[in-house]
């Protein structure tokens, strides 16, 4: 079934304000568990998507995008956090760096049990069973979509935080200098399709065992 690009709009909206929302909030509140209160006192650990939205980068560029037939790539305003104020800077900043991912996979089932559950009512491929269905669908890529790419070991993504972490100092110190080159470096993959070749065998890996597991 084609769909409208109203139709592909109201589908896509709602779990990408999800996707990224909680993402970012869940780098906060993992900021306040380690020690850190940067983020509570900027406002982060809101819920309220205008908070973490970036109007080019959440909205307008994802939504092209989508539309246009290509890869989603958007962002949101990262979450402030102080590694000085945890208790185990390196342990806490690792903790801190997962985090915003763990909570995509855990919206990827979260959007599978919908898409399940809404596929039990869809007996006849139409109405609110079904755009529900489509959109837990959605749910599911958007978040796998948003862990892996957050994933990438290139800055400024949380990738790059978790492998800084991990090596050993000399050569987190050599790392940290292609960080100004990190945002081109992204463009350039989009641009070539790189993304795909890196985030595809792990996204379906992943859609694989989430669908299996709830039964789609």
């Amino acid at each position: 079934m084609e769909l409208s690009i109203i139709q592909k709009i109201t589908i896509a909206i709602l779990p990408i304000l999800f996707a990224i929302t909680l993402h970012e909030a869940a780098h906060g509140y993992a900021a306040l568990l380690c020690g850190d209160k940067t983020a509570q006192f900027s406002g982060r650990l809101s819920l309220n998507p205008m908070n973490h939205l970036d109007l080019l980068g959440t909205l307008v560029i994802p939504i092209a995008t989508l539309l246009l037939g290509g890869i989603l790539f958007g962002w949101a305003k990262p979450v402030p956090f102080n590694p000085r104020n945890f208790k185990n800077p390196k342990r806490d900043t690792l903790f801190v760096a997962l985090a915003g991912s763990f909570a995509n996979l855990l919206m990827a089932f979260a959007w599978a049990g919908l898409a399940r559950v809404a596929l039990s009512f869809d007996t006849n491929h139409t109405g609110a069973p079904l755009a529900l269905s489509l959109m837990g669908h959605f749910g599911i890529s958007i978040n796998l979509f948003i862990m892996l790419f957050n994933l990438l070991p290139i800055p400024p993504l949380d990738g790059s935080t978790v492998l800084y972490t991990l090596l050993p100092p000399r050569l987190a110190y050599s790392y940290q200098k292609i960080a100004p080159y990190g945002f081109f470096i992204l463009l350039a993959l989009v641009f070539v399709g790189g993304l795909n070749a890196l985030i595809g065998p792990p996204y379906n890996l992943l859609l694989s065992i989430i669908s299996s597991s709830v039964g789609l």
